[in-house]
């Protein structure tokens, strides 16, 4: 007995933007140069990392994982360009 035909599958849409934001006003999305402004709604500073309301991953270190899979790298300024020596 064949019972192939007699199934269905049931496929869920992508959602194309990730944001959980419900703030007045919203914060900025995921593709904003801003995006880190966002409100976050799970800290993890003991693992390195938070994620903000519009879906993007901040890591510690400034580097960024975006909703759409994108890598942002580390960008926080090197501490050897403000230290300053005497003379």
């Amino acid at each position: 007995m064949n019972h192939a035909s007699s199934r269905s599958t049931q496929t869920t849409p992508q959602r194309k933007n990730a944001s959980m934001c419900q703030h007045q006003p919203a914060c900025p999305s995921a593709e904003s140069a801003d995006r880190e402004a966002a409100h976050p709604v799970a800290n993890h500073p003991e693992q390195g990392w938070s994620l903000l309301c519009n879906g993007v991953l901040l890591f510690e270190d400034t580097g960024e994982l975006l909703p759409d899979g994108q890598i942002i790298a580390p960008h926080r300024p090197l501490a050897a360009a403000h230290v300053m020596r005497a003379a």
